[in-house]
């Protein structure tokens, strides 16, 4: 077996999506009996093999071990950042393209934003979730709709919000907001909007299984991001049963189908409070949503996820 390092820009500990990716693949890879570690770059560290999450920000880890082993696989996980911007402008995450003996994307909507002469070194890998035991079932008292993401003007983190404003005076939403504030204003303009709001809860960052149980709870999952790769909450929802209503965005399209029902346009407030209405007044339209994740949680799975990444490292080495 072989010796895989995989650098991620975030730090041990975090809950950002990379650092959780990367984790989860150590752990799969580890299971298929790899030697595997993981660091935020790459320092001379023995490998076989390269994996480096964000073409911009490991780009020195990229060269500096192209370098030092130029025939080994290098293989570099392209994030939201780096499909919808850094690539189109960042001579570094350009390089780190001409570089890469394989490039992983999180779902296949990708393959538009990838300039062509890549597309041969394209491989998708969905991100994987798995339920915790016990999971809670929805409050009966609350149309309860749970948005998971950090407080990042990325993420327009406050959209569920301001979109719960505009509902009927008899809707039962209310939004859990689940997440770490990333900046001191960020954080300002969550607490200034619970005074305000009574639909809105921020609750901060919490546990992987509280943060489970808490989707489960969810009648909904809100994901209001400008951009994102893959995002792993869709699976985390799917992996709990629980539908999803999300900006439409390449990172969504990819997970759920071109023709989901549960789309709004990015920013679009009154247009997700029209869709949150829906959902809680339509029970038939909900039922859809439901049924369409059930379907796409298949392709969502860790069997899936491990296969992948298996068929990747085996590529990899035998080119």
């Amino acid at each position: 077996m072989s010796r895989i390092l995989i650098v991620t820009p975030a730090p041990p500990g975090s809950r950002k999506g990379n650092r959780v990716t990367a984790q989860r693949w150590v752990d799969m890879l580890r299971a298929m009996g790899h030697k595997v570690d993981v660091a935020q770059a790459y320092d001379e560290q023995p490998a076989d093999v390269l994996i480096a999450l964000h073409a911009r920000k490991s780009s020195r880890s990229i060269v500096q071990f192209h370098k030092r082993h130029p025939d080994c696989p290098l293989i570099v996980a392209l994030t939201g950042t780096d499909l919808y911007g850094d690539i189109k402008t960042s001579r570094t995450a350009q390089r780190s393209l001409e570089l890469a003996t394989r490039l992983i994307v999180l779902q296949p909507d990708a393959k538009r934003f990838l300039p062509k002469p890549y597309h041969a070194k394209m491989r998708v890998v969905f991100q994987s979730s798995v339920p915790p035991a016990n999971l809670p079932a929805p409050l009966k008292s609350v149309f309860e709709v749970c948005v998971c993401g950090h407080l990042r003007p990325v993420k327009d983190p406050l959209r569920t919000a301001m979109a719960a404003r505009l509902l009927p005076r008899d809707s039962k939403i209310r939004v859990t907001h689940i997440g770490s504030a990333f900046s001191d204003s960020m954080e300002r303009r969550a607490n200034d909007e619970m005074k305000r709001n009574p639909r809105y809860s921020w609750v901060g960052e919490l546990s992987w299984t509280k943060t489970q149980q808490r989707i489960a709870r969810s009648r909904l999952l809100v994901l209001t991001s400008k951009m994102e790769g893959g995002a792993n909450v869709i699976s985390e929802a799917l992996a709990v049963g629980t539908p999803v209503v999300s900006s439409r965005i390449s990172g969504s399209i990819g997970l759920l189908g071109k023709s989901y029902p549960g789309y709004f346009e990015t920013g679009d407030t009154e247009g997700l409070a029209e869709l949150l209405a829906k959902c809680e007044s339509d029970a038939r339209f909900l039922a859809r949503l439901q049924s369409v994740c059930q379907i796409q949680a298949q392709q969502l799975t860790p069997a899936a996820e491990s296969g992948a990444l298996n068929d990747l490292i085996i590529a990899a080495l035998s080119s």
